[in-house]
C-alpha cells in the first residue's frame, strides 16, 4: 500500500510529516487531507484576524500529488 505524507505550514511554522499514512490511492489521500484541514478549520479563533494554512501531500517518492489552502480572513468595519 502506498505511503503518503502531509506537510503543514501556517505561515510561521512548518510541520513535516515524518511518519505518513498508508493509503490505497490518491483519492484516499485527498479524503485524509480534507479531514485534516476540516479539523484545523474547527480550531480557528477570532484572533488573529487572519489565519492561513497550506498542506502538501506527497507520495512515497516525495512527489507532490495534492496541495490545499485554508484561510480565515476577518475584516472589521466601523458600525458608525
Amino acid at each position: 500500500m502506498p505511503r503518503y505524507t502531509i506537510d503543514l505550514h501556517d505561515g510561521a511554522h512548518f510541520v513535516r510529516d515524518t511518519e505518513g499514512f498508508d493509503l490505497p490511492d490518491a483519492d484516499a489521500a485527498r479524503e485524509k487531507l480534507v479531514r485534516i484541514m476540516s479539523k484545523i478549520a474547527l480550531g480557528f479563533t477570532a484572533v488573529p484576524e487572519r489565519q492561513d494554512y497550506l498542506a502538501v501531500v506527497r507520495d512515497e517518492n516525495r512527489k507532490v500529488v495534492l496541495r490545499a489552502r485554508l484561510s480565515l480572513d476577518i475584516e472589521t468595519f466601523d458600525a458608525g
